[in-house]
């Protein structure tokens, strides 16, 4: 979704693009941390540091943390004892 007029989008733009790189990555770089918080908050209390990096990365991401999927250790179900 796309609400904000052009010209106000394009002023934003201009002011960011005025700043230095260095500021720039120093803007990214805050920001992901308030995210990272905010999902690391959201989870629920007592799981294990690996599975809290797990659910982390899929909830930055969108996808699941690359082989986790063979790893019984980030399986989201116990591995079969059959």
């Amino acid at each position: 979704m796309i609400d904000t007029p052009p010209e106000i989008a394009e002023m934003v733009r201009t002011r960011l693009m005025a700043r230095s790189g260095a500021e720039r990555l120093r803007m990214r770089v805050e920001m992901f941390e308030v995210a990272r918080r905010m999902v690391l908050a959201s989870l629920p209390p007592g799981l294990s540091d690996m599975e809290r990096k797990r659910q982390l990365y899929e909830r930055i991401y969108g996808a699941p943390l690359p082989g986790s999927e063979s790893k019984p250790h980030f399986s989201h179900t116990p591995p079969s004892t059959a």
